[in-house]
């Protein structure tokens, strides 16, 4: 038998079989070709030798049960007997459509196989991707194609994953709007199609781009559950498939329904990666697998612990000035910030949302001298200075649009449709991500910035360039033009720290992350809603990566009121911030706001360096060598329970010391019993901080 192997020997192939199989630490993944050259699943699960992939390939059905559609594709595509949702959906010039797989050759290197194909009859050529990563269980997939002749693509997904047949399948995805993203669901899987899309051209508040499937039997740390998440931040649509004979199967990539993008001939797309996971350990097991792969495979490479950060919004929204940042700025530092982000209307006319985005110069009125004075102030007050921006965006009432009304996402004949009296800047343009990077390159250098919050608040309408070819390419265009501006400007500024924001929770993604160091979650700062929305987006994503705000109380969006407290707990349970009105706290207030954040820089290292563990829907636990950190959260007395948080994978022949009371408890007894419960009142919270101590 021959075989080849990559030089970390993660990739296996079986020539006689036609197979391949992915082998990660605690999974593996098999695939072969068939007699005419399809490619078709075999496992995604538990390890298998290369043999018992070789057998379990030579079990499987030579067609589907009903005898037809061929199911178990491992990358569908649309003729023959297909009728299920295709990955790729091609039509040449002369109206022939669909993609005849003949396999032309594959190659391993580094933990990367390729496998190459071409049309049977036409010039087209496809190329399936799969990476797998040192130390990591997931499979990243993308696509390529190549035109050898004119082709209009109406699908080009990443890739499709299939599961095994079950009994029943159980979806679990987030959902949302603004002020209320990451809620978590937990849906029976239907037999039939579900889609799951955003045709925005964000990311957006209403639905993650991300999916986890269980059997229906899986908890937080027991059963098998296979997820995926898509690297992209614009438009997406993911096609989840479960058939009549007890199989599930999803397909997804960039793009929506009804967009068209031409390729001629020598042309080439390459898809975003969607990447998979298998884990045997629940959704507990499944999200730490994430959380690492994240920190370690996605994000910026950087410290772990995530400044902690004030933020005016909140305090001035438009009526902002250079006394009242001033003002703001020395109380921030006396509370410990450690640096101060001066959000909105700090440039052009911007007194209101009607005017001046695309103007990024101070406003003269209200910073006569510039941002200068201001930052260096910030500086000297021991803080780095931060800005907010909104470079995808343009008012009407701006010398940016008067200048370049050409520039924004229009169609010739149509209205050019406005939301929050704004429209949305076309990145798919040189002209204006060269704009885009000579005053973002200019601002942060001269002011010396250290945090950028980069936000989004309008969805794409009129998306078109009059007069182009091809002009449903903006789609995807858009967002790797903001990929190249972001990539750019951290070139340039190696040391920025980036946040990305959309209308809030808009932009939460893993292509993002690759370049921003954090995502704000919500424009809901309510500590009561936020631990739903925290505990939803830590399903996929890791707290150092979440923004959070203490701020005033009464909410301003929700006006309820809760404690300082436990508005600091909620927030310290991902990267910190704080945004409230400091010149309107009490002394009493800002009195805690200093032992507090004092305790969140002792607890940092261990939130947003260690390991994450739910201990219900309304406690988190995080895990170091030596350290726990446990936040437990009641937003209602209601709320009944005698039940106590048990804690997770800790030493049971340990001790560990409460580092705030001094109380020393036994690790047997932690995992066992736990903490006690939280007292019955509204808006409760407890922090607990262990250190493993010697016996």
């Amino acid at each position: 038998m021959n075989r080849t192997r990559a030089r970390n020997r993660v990739i296996t192939h079986h020539p006689e079989a036609r197979l391949w199989l992915l082998s990660t630490p605690s999974t593996s993944y098999a695939f072969r070709l068939d007699a005419d050259d399809d490619p078709r699943h075999v496992h995604w699960g538990r390890p298998l030798t290369l043999e018992q992939a070789v057998a379990v390939a030579a079990d499987l059905p030579a067609q589907d049960p009903g005898g037809d559609d061929p199911g178990g594709e491992e990358y569908a595509v649309e003729g023959g007997l297909r009728f299920g949702a295709p990955s790729l959906t091609v039509r040449f010039a002369d109206g022939v459509r669909g993609f005849a797989w003949r396999f032309v050759s594959h190659t391993v290197e580094d933990g990367l196989l390729t496998l190459s194909f071409t049309d049977r009859a036409r010039s087209l050529d496809l190329d399936l991707n799969y990476r797998v990563r040192r130390g990591h269980d997931q499979i990243e997939r993308w696509a390529v194609l190549t035109a050898g002749e004119p082709v209009d693509v109406l699908r080009f997904d990443s890739a499709a994953w299939t599961l095994p047949a079950r009994d029943d399948y159980r979806v679990s995805h987030v959902v949302g709007e603004w002020g209320r993203e990451f809620q978590l669901r937990r849906d029976r899987v239907p037999v039939g199609e579900t889609v799951f899309t955003s045709r925005l051209g964000i990311t957006g508040q209403h639905a993650g781009p991300w999916l986890m499937l269980d059997a229906h039997d899986a908890a937080e740390e027991h059963g098998e559950v296979w997820s995926a998440a898509l690297a992209w931040s614009g438009s997406r649509r993911i096609t989840l498939r479960r058939d009549p004979y007890g199989r599930a199967s999803w397909t997804g990539g960039f793009g929506h329904e009804g967009l068209v993008r031409k390729l001629g001939a020598g042309e080439r797309l390459e898809t975003p990666v969607f990447t998979g996971l298998y884990a045997p350990d629940g959704f507990g097991g499944t999200s730490r697998r994430w959380h690492a792969y994240v920190e370690r495979q996605v994000l910026p490479a950087r410290l772990a612990e995530r400044p902690l950060i004030f933020n005016s919004w909140e305090a001035t929204e438009f009526d902002i000035s250079e006394q009242q940042q001033w003002e703001l700025a020395e109380l921030a530092a006396g509370v410990g910030v450690e640096v101060f982000v001066v959000d909105d209307a700090w440039f052009g006319a911007r007194t209101s949302d009607q005017a001046g985005l695309g103007d990024w110069w101070p406003n003269p009125d209200r910073f006569p001298n510039g941002l200068g004075p201001l930052a260096d102030h910030v500086r000297e007050l021991g803080m780095g200075f931060g800005l907010w921006v909104e470079p995808e965006a343009v008012n009407p009432d701006s010398d940016l649009y008067r200048t370049h009304p050409d520039w924004i996402l229009h169609q010739e004949g149509r209205p050019r449709t406005q939301r929050r009296n704004q429209h949305v800047l076309d990145f798919a343009r040189r002209d204006v991500r060269e704009w885009a990077v000579e005053w973002l390159v200019r601002t942060v250098t001269e002011l010396d910035v250290g945090f950028l919050k980069w936000d989004m608040n309008r969805p794409f309408s009129e998306a078109g360039q009059p007069g182009a070819a091809d002009p449903d390419r903006v789609w995807i265009e858009h967002t790797r033009g903001v990929y190249e501006v972001m990539d750019r400007l951290r070139a340039a500024r190696p040391g920025l720290y980036l946040e990305a924001c959309a209308g809030g929770g808009g932009r939460a993604d893993l292509g993002v992350l690759a370049r921003a160091d954090q995502v704000w979650t919500s424009d809901n700062t309510d500590a009561a809603d936020r631990v739903a929305i925290q505990h939803g987006y830590g399903q996929v994503l890791p707290a150092r990566t979440m923004g959070a705000w203490v701020t005033d109380s009464p909410n301003s969006l929700t006006a309820r009121s809760t404690p300082i407290r436990y508005r600091f707990h909620v927030s310290m349970a991902g990267a910190m911030g704080i945004g409230g009105d400091l010149r309107k706290w009490t002394e009493e207030d800002l009195a805690w706001s200093r032992m507090l954040v004092e305790q969140y820089k002792r607890i940092r290292p261990v939130v947003h360096g260690g390991v994450q563990y739910r201990l219900g829907d309304d406690a988190v636990q995080y895990l170091t060598e030596d350290e726990v950190v446990v936040f437990q959260f009641k937003a209602s007395a209601l709320t009944r329970s005698s039940v106590r948080t048990r804690l997770k994978c800790l030493d049971p022949g340990a001790r560990y010391r409460d580092e705030d009371t001094g109380t020393v408890h036994e690790g047997a007894v932690l995992l066992s019993h736990g903490l006690p419960p939280l007292p019955s009142f509204d808006c409760t919270s407890e922090l607990v901080h262990l250190r493993k101590v010697p016996r």
